[in-house]
């Protein structure tokens, strides 16, 4: 007696699912996901893997956030590369359909400057964008920015402390002892309102270089990660980097954004929103104080970070008893800014491919036996881009100190730029702005001298450097600039300057002031780890029975088909296949992968289509 095995197929009639992938987008050594909210979703898992690998990594929950309309997730760490990346439905623990992107091109960080001498990659990260050996992950919010708890080692046996709070983290790091990379992970809007071990208003990395190997990155996850109304200092730290934050109306003792101190090194700046502080005591402090500055180290890179109207942006060097030091900064989009970018004393500074964007003040300022190698730099309406101390377009407003000396190699200015810059040439080799030269490995000759002081250039700067840049289209750097500087994408905060009005102006723009002022995070949450619950899904199902041919399908006699329960809440829910029709039999599995014309053997639950219809079977 041939054997008839019922099939039963659950004919489901259901809604369109809202979930669906808005974009995916590659960034630098990141790339975020975004998705439709999903009423059948209690929470979410996302998988990403690179171009030919066959294994999927899982992301950790934190990376993955909640906004009123839609889902986020950033995926951090990637080298360069082509990525693909899977979003999967979960509830009650069980994970169901899923959506995939692929074709998402990721670009490499440019590790350059005067951070990276002698092999040293700052930070919690390797070269290839991926994390140091061993690395340790710490997910700040503002709800747990007290509370987040770390095991800092604090003996020399490895013996460690628990310690609460992103404040009470780093102290524990100043005895000395933690030797593992550490990322700290911004989410959201962190503010300093009830931020315990803060110093003087801000985090303070300190002593951190007693141990060679403790490498610590402070960065923000996504395009909306903001520390607002604290900032960053340093005294004796290396090996750290500052990345993807917006920081907004900083007020501490300092009075900096971030503020390099005291014999600090290996440090790397880059790809933040730099905004406001609150205003400090002096007249020229309504803008806040400092935004990066430099004191008393060497050996940092400030790159690819845009810096919003912002007052006095770069101090590099506060006395006359500093060890002069080697700083870079290269991509930085000075928007509307004032002055000092830099304003150098004693150090050497490699300054090229920024941006100035109506700089109202003035743009680099040479004093006190200072040496600035300008190369490559596009200048929009930028009033004196490049000064001496006493003599040239200094008028005594930039400084009364000694002068510097500027070494200039290709840069571009425009029309108006040029109105206030005047280069030595043998008719004018006294009150001139920079010192010219026809390619970048040219030296200036000690016979040219800064009119005040005497100070010549040291054109040993680039002695052991790894190589000058080679950029020089002026548009295209301008672009890269505008594209690539500040946080992810361009960040979550817009505001448009009015070039006729704002250039000419050092006032502070009152409505870039009340728009910071006014800012909220559009975040709703952080998804929590675990299962995430069960939701009740919105689908409707009627079943029916029938038994067909011994031809029909593929008969077994160790399986056997039959409708799922009632109960089962998974629905039929990939959109690409409700919108083709197949003139074969073709199964899938519930995450939408083709399976091919022939019924599955392994138990499970999987989709079947043929024309426009779709069914839903089990396998036992």
């Amino acid at each position: 007696m041939k054997k008839q095995f019922v099939i039963c197929v659950l004919l489901m009639s259901f809604q369109f699912l809202n979930a669906a992938i808005i974009e995916s987008v590659g960034w630098l050594e990141t790339f975020y996901v975004r998705w439709n909210k999903e009423a059948c979703a209690a929470k979410y898992n996302v998988y990403y893997r690179g171009a030919g690998a066959s294994a999927w990594t899982k992301i950790d929950d934190q990376l993955i956030r909640e906004y009123n309309d839609h889902f986020r997730a950033d995926v951090l760490g990637l080298k360069a590369g082509t990525y693909e990346v899977r979003v999967v439905l979960v509830n009650g623990g069980t994970e169901g359909n899923s959506m995939t992107a692929t074709g998402i091109q990721v670009s490499a960080h440019e590790r350059t400057g005067f951070a990276f001498m002698s092999g040293v990659v700052p930070g919690a990260y390797k070269a290839d964008g991926t994390l140091k050996d061993n690395a340790q992950i710490i997910y700040i919010t503002d709800q747990n920015k007290n509370t987040v708890n770390f095991a800092v080692k604090t003996a020399s046996n490895g013996s460690t402390t628990a310690s609460a709070g992103v404040g009470a983290i780093v102290k524990s790091i100043e005895k000395g002892y933690e030797d593992r990379p550490i990322v700290f992970r911004f989410i959201g809007k962190v503010t300093d309102v009830g931020m315990s071990n803060l110093d003087g208003g801000d985090i303070t990395i300190k002593d951190n270089s007693k141990t060679a190997t403790n490498y610590l990155t402070f960065e923000g996850v996504g395009n909306d990660a903001t520390i607002y109304g604290f900032g960053f200092k340093t005294a004796r730290a290396s090996n750290l980097e500052i990345r993807n934050l917006g920081i907004m109306l900083t007020n501490s003792t300092e009075g900096d954004n971030v503020g390099i101190n005291t014999n600090s090194k290996h440090i790397w700046i880059h790809n933040n929103d730099m905004f406001y502080g609150n205003p400090g005591s002096d007249a020229d402090q309504v803008k806040g104080d400092g935004t990066t500055d430099i004191k008393a180290s060497t050996n940092i890179t400030v790159s690819y970070n845009h810096y919003w109207d912002n007052g006095k942006v770069h101090l590099l060097g506060n006395s006359s008893s500093e060890t002069p030091g080697f700083i870079t900064y290269h991509h930085n989009w000075y928007d509307h800014s004032d002055s000092r970018h830099p304003r150098a004393r004693l150090h050497n500074a490699h300054v090229y491919n920024n941006y100035y964007d109506g700089v109202h003040t003035y743009g680099m300022g040479a004093c006190m036996a200072s040496s600035i190698f300008s190369e490559r730099n596009y200048f929009r309406n930028t009033n004196r881009p490049m000064t001496i101390s006493m003599q040239g377009s200094d008028d005594g407003t930039f400084s009364k100190e000694d002068g510097g000396m500027i070494k200039a190699f290709d840069n571009f200015l425009d029309a108006n730029s040029k109105k206030k810059y005047t280069p030595w040439s043998s008719s004018n080799n006294v009150d001139f702005d920079a010192y010219e030269v026809s390619s970048a490995t040219t030296t200036v000759p000690t016979t040219v001298k800064a009119k005040q002081g005497g100070a010549t250039f040291n054109n040993n700067i680039f002695s052991n450097y790894p190589s000058y840049t080679s950029q020089n289209d002026s548009a295209k750097i301008r672009e890269q600039v505008k594209k690539y500087a500040g946080r992810v994408a361009g960040g979550d905060f817009t505001f448009t300057f009015n070039n006729s009005s704002d250039d000419g102006s050092k006032d502070i723009n009152t409505a870039l002031k009340t728009q910071l002022q006014n800012y909220a995070s559009k975040l709703v949450k952080v998804q929590d780890a675990g299962t995430g619950g069960s939701v009740t899904c919105p689908v409707t199902s009627s079943s029916s029975t029938t038994t067909p041919s011994s031809s029909s399908l593929v008969q077994s006699s160790s399986s056997s088909l039959q409708s799922s329960s009632s109960a089962d809440p998974t629905p039929i829910t990939n959109n690409s296949l409700l919108a083709t029709s197949h003139s074969q039999p073709t199964y899938y599995s519930l995450k939408g992968e083709p399976l091919g014309n022939a019924k599955p053997t392994k138990a499970g639950i999987y989709i079947f289509k043929q024309g426009y219809s779709i069914q839903k079977i089990v396998v036992r």
